[in-house]
């Protein structure tokens, strides 16, 4: 353990389900959304469950009101009200804690002492919510230290994207890259496939976002500048390859982190990646034959500089859905990469 960590101040964790408590935001989590301060502190509470809490007004931070995306400031104290953490619903194959250990480390891009690169498979969800018992984050309790440091999420994908999720394995990674995420350091490159070309072939999508809750699911809509709870989103596209003008291999690079940024970008400039569920809404569209009912759209690259310094750069192969439309279409995944000469803001 390096001298920054010992030095850290132990945190004592507080307990569900144990009334009403007041805790104190210590140095590692200076600067941490209200949100990840749930997720760190309590492993066993889904994303929904924090969320609700939150806007119901119950968790204070210095006695007022909050937001889930304010950041903490050490010495703030938290009310933290009476939380209920139910325990999964048991399940006949649920796999043992050697059984993640193992599938965490069959899915490793790269690792050190601080950090893990994770080739997240399609259809995994990353974080549990209503109904799904199965998440990476509850895997990564699999491999929590001799020293009690528990693996920690620093950013998310969608449970159908594939490809480059970054881990931290200590306190001090975790706030280190929690940190290069909100400044915008860390570079990350997908790829995708789109209906149509898009023109031009190398272009730039600025637009507001907004949350839009329907019956059965959320999605992100295209919303103006001042709305409440509009957030700016930017991303950069650029072709790579094409088959017939009636699909596009495109290179997207996000400089701004929103939810389905790059799924709702390609809908709005009429280009959605095929099999997207939620935002393909061209009618009558004949998807190539051979091709997998699954949503293209991969991590491909992230590089971001290493709490102890250096730079991470890691690659994720494509998954074996998009490897085969690739090799259908003739595409060839070694070929230079466009989106290399896009700005970084």
């Amino acid at each position: 353990m390096s001298e920054t960590e010992t030095e850290a101040p132990a945190v004592v964790q507080p307990k569900a389900g144990k009334g009403v408590q007041t805790v104190t935001v210590t140095p590692d989590e200076d600067g941490m959304r209200l949100d990840r301060f749930f997720e760190a502190r309590y492993p066993g509470l889904s994303f929904s469950h924090i969320q609700r809490i939150i806007r119901k007004g119950e968790v204070r931070l210095n006695g007022k009101r909050a937001q889930p995306k304010d950041r903490l400031q050490k010495g703030q104290s938290i009310r933290i009200p009476p939380l209920k953490v139910e325990p999964p619903k048991p399940r006949d194959d649920a796999p043992s804690g050697q059984k993640d250990r193992a599938f965490i480390k069959s899915i490793t891009l790269f690792e050190d002492d601080d950090v893990l690169v994770l080739n997240k498979p399609m259809g995994l969800a990353v974080q549990g919510g209503s109904g799904t018992y199965r998440h990476l984050d509850g895997m990564l309790g699999s491999m929590t230290g001799k020293d009690g440091q528990r693996p920690r999420l620093v950013h998310r994908l969608d449970k159908d994207t594939s490809g480059c999720l970054l881990v931290a394995k200590t306190r001090f990674a975790a706030t280190s890259l929690t940190k290069t995420f909100r400044t915008r350091s860390a570079r990350k490159i997908y790829w995708a496939l789109v209906a149509g070309v898009p023109r031009p072939k190398q272009g730039r999508v600025s637009t507001f976002l907004a949350k839009e809750d329907r019956e059965d699911e959320s999605m992100m809509r295209i919303a103006k500048h001042g709305e409440d709870g509009a957030s700016h989103a930017v991303t950069y596209y650029a072709v790579v390859e094409t088959a017939a003008q009636k699909l596009a291999w495109l290179s997207l690079k996000p400089v701004t982190g929103r939810t389905h940024q790059l799924r709702a970008h390609m809908e709005h400039i009429g280009h959605p990646i095929i099999v997207d569920e939620k935002y393909f809404r061209i009618e009558n569209y004949e998807f190539p034959g051979g091709m997998q009912n699954k949503l293209h759209l991969l991590a491909r690259r992230i590089a971001v500089p290493h709490p102890r310094g250096g730079v991470i750069d890691v690659t994720a192969p494509l998954p074996p859905h998009m490897q085969q439309s690739w090799n259908l279409l003739g595409f060839d995944a070694k070929r230079y990469d466009p989106i290399e000469d896009a700005p970084e803001e």
